[in-house]
């Protein structure tokens, strides 16, 4: 195209007819921008992805790392309990005393805890600080947007703002520092059940009044005189210028519920392995049992004790009587849960035919034991009453309804589990008092603790003995009572109790204390129980099944004359009125709806409820020529009310005296219809020819309680 033609095409047909290469000459500096911006999006694309990945690749290492530590602390636990475990053997082999096997555990945990506090060195995670002068609380949860990426982070408790440049960034101190809910939930059932499903429930039952007085009455008067007395303790740290922060009137009353709960762990073993009197152990034994959920249940009132008004501290009537009504709803709860849950567990395995599997049974048992504790903890209950009552209740209903080899099993794995928590707690305990960051070590606090403590313990074991001792045929001895005053030692409850919350500095300061109680209790205390028992003449090498010695007012051995006269005729104490009722209504109605033993309910039930008797009785009664006889059953007497008469010329009464030849009730001949309760008397006292007789009160014989 030549020049005239293109200017007869007009200027904008002219320029399209120009050639390429002049046509993109005006558009040149926009597409290179574009294709700058491209180049350089492209690159930052790249460097997100980089950035990314470099993100997804650091994250991995960390979960990597944190596996790790996680595998090495619990590693370091297993160690502990290994090491522990060998050490207990050689004491046992050379018959050392002086030190008991959570002691050891204990100074093995604070070797370890000494060497990872010192030992290994301190990682520098710890990023600057943010400010939320804007927020009036902190949050349990916290969302954290930076840069579009949300992270969530969670609340480790308070910081003093004196120890925000001194916090230890040792990842492996936090490792070993567990939750405290791994406590309540995973450590403490094992405990607590085995303390229910192993209870000699002879001799418990024996002296269940002053146990019961002791449990209750004791750990309220001890609760109350230690946090008064360390209510004074704190105003005199007030004055004297050593409380820092603020330590209510409540929180004291809260360190005296959480530090009445007794463990005397040391000392019982001792008495197991010495074979000391029985009843003095049935005491101690009892009393710990009981106190420790006594004392969590009172230690939850205290916590919800809320006045109205303005001071939250202050007392109000309605509010402490609240208080008291939360306790016994508490309490009472969590005794019919556990209940309840051991029931229905004797039903499932009575009218089953699990006992043909053993492994399925044991599994059963074992899952329905544990979920007594989260199910009542998850209904605002407290987990370790009704773990607690659910161990008796599985001991004494649903232990006849298993397979012998469910039986072994139950037995062996609950203690085992119990001898493994119990050492792990006690290991956990030397290792905290070095790895634990919120410490508050107060020498004036520490003192009037132990002082307290002594006060309290001496406050309720010789007031309420005397006054039990009034109305007891064995009285409490002196001897006995100075033992179970030395005997108030503290552990697993009082420390479990102690962590669960270390949010403020009052909670600091009792954790602390607490940690040096049970050391101090466990080491020196439970170390002098061997010679304790030698200086105050306390009988060991007692067999468990026998009684104490008599006296004018109790009953005297019965003399037969048979070959097992001697082992069938033992002594029998007499029991109060009312579990001579519950042992007949246990007898002659439970037992028979809820396990394989025990008469049948046709017998027992009116005529009128015979289509429910015969439904609930299990076919096994009438295959069962003698009801199941376990080790620890005791005989439930009235004073002057069993005659023992034998072939011969004399007769041999209740309290040993002669008397003339009497027959009320044959066994051989003419047999008239007679309760199961007396035909199970001629079977446990196995003597031949002897006429039974009756005066005036039934008699009621306790059966089929497993050891």
């Amino acid at each position: 195209m030549d020049p005239g033609d293109a200017a007869r095409l007009g200027p904008g047909l002219a320029a399209r007819a120009l050639p390429p290469r002049l046509l993109l000459l005006p558009l040149l500096p926009l597409l290179l921008g574009r294709g700058l911006r491209a180049a350089a999006s492209a690159s930052t694309g790249a460097a997100a992805d980089d950035s990314s990945a470099m993100e997804e690749l650091a994250t991995e290492k960390e979960a990597e790392e944190s596996h790790r530590q996680d595998s090495v602390s619990l590693l370091t636990f297993i160690l502990l309990l290994t090491l522990t475990i060998l050490t207990i053997w050689l004491f046992k082999h050379r018959r050392v005393r002086f030190l008991h096997e959570t002691g050891l555990a204990m100074i093995y945990g604070l070797i370890v805890g000494v060497i990872l506090r010192y030992g290994t060195p301190a990682t520098s995670g710890h990023d600057k600080s943010l400010s939320c002068t804007q927020e009036d609380r902190a949050f349990s949860t916290l969302l954290v947007n930076v840069s579009g990426k949300f992270f969530e982070y969670t609340l480790k408790g308070e910081i003093s703002p004196g120890k925000i440049n001194s916090v230890e960034q040792n990842d492996m101190l936090r490792k070993v520092t567990f939750d405290p809910e791994v406590f309540f939930n995973i450590l403490l059932p094992p405990i607590i059940f085995h303390a229910g499903y192993s209870l000699k429930k002879r001799h418990f039952f024996r002296n269940l009044g002053s146990i019961l007085a002791y449990a209750f009455l004791g750990t309220a008067v001890s609760c109350f005189i230690i946090g008064n007395l360390m209510y004074g303790v704190v105003k005199l740290m007030k004055i004297v210028g050593q409380l820092s922060d603020k330590f209510y009137y409540t929180d004291c009353l809260f360190f005296g519920a959480i530090i009445s709960a007794t463990d005397p762990v040391t000392v019982l073993a001792i008495f197991n392995e010495l074979h000391a009197d029985v009843d003095l152990y049935a005491l101690l034994f009892g009393e710990s049992v009981l106190n420790d959920a006594v004392a969590i249940v009172l230690s939850s009132s205290i916590v919800a004790y809320q006045p109205a008004g303005l001071n939250t501290h202050a007392f109000d009537a309605a509010a402490f009587f609240k208080s008291v009504g939360i306790f016994l709803g508490i309490f009472s709860g969590s005794f019919t849960m556990g209940a309840v849950t051991g029931v229905v567990t004797a039903l499932v395995t009575k009218f089953t035919k699990l006992h043909c599997f053993p492994l399925l049974e044991t599994a059963l048992f074992f899952l329905m034991s544990w979920s007594t504790f989260l199910l009542a903890e998850a209904c605002g209950f407290t987990g370790v009453v009704a773990v607690l009552f659910c161990g008796i209740t599985q001991a004494h209903y649903t232990y006849n309804n298993l397979s012998v080899e469910s039986r072994s099993r139950t037995k062996q794995l609950f203690e085992v589990l119990h001898f493994l928590a119990e050492n792990f707690i006690f290991s956990y305990m030397g290792l905290a008092l070095f790895t634990f960051q919120k410490h508050v070590f107060s020498p004036v606090f520490i003192i009037g603790a132990f002082v307290a403590i002594f006060l309290g313990r001496a406050a309720h074991i010789y007031p309420l003995s005397f006054f039990l001792n009034l109305g007891r045929r064995h009285k409490i001895g002196w001897n006995f009572q100075h033992m179970m005053m030395f005997s108030g030692l503290r552990g697993a409850m009082a420390f479990a109790l102690a962590i669960r919350d270390t949010a403020s500095y009052a909670r600091q300061m009792m954790f602390t204390t607490t940690l040096l109680i049970v050391f101090f209790t466990v080491w020196v205390i439970g170390g002098g129980t061997t010679p304790m028992l030698s200086w105050l003449n306390i009988r060991v090498g007692v067999d468990p099944d026998q009684d104490p010695p008599p006296n004018n007012d109790s009953f005297q051995v019965l003399q037969g004359d048979g070959p097992d006269s001697a082992r069938g005729n033992r002594t029998k104490q007499e029991s109060a009125w009312l579990f001579r009722l519950w042992y007949s209504f246990d007898h002659n109605y439970l037992k028979p709806i809820l396990t394989h033993s025990g008469p049948p309910l046709t017998t027992t039930l009116p005529a009128w409820c015979g289509l429910l008797a015969r439904c609930l009785t299990s076919p096994q009664v009438y295959d069962n020529q003698e009801p199941l006889r376990e080790e620890d059953s005791d005989f439930i007497l009235t004073e002057g009310d069993l005659t023992l008469t034998y072939g011969g010329d004399s007769t041999v009464t209740a309290n040993g005296s002669p008397g003339s030849h009497t027959a009320s009730t044959s066994l051989e001949g003419s047999r008239r219809t007679k309760s199961s309760s007396e035909e199970v008397l001629d079977r446990a006292l196995g003597i031949g020819d002897q006429l039974v007789s009756s005066r005036g009160t039934r008699l009621v014989f306790p059966l089929e309680d497993n050891a």
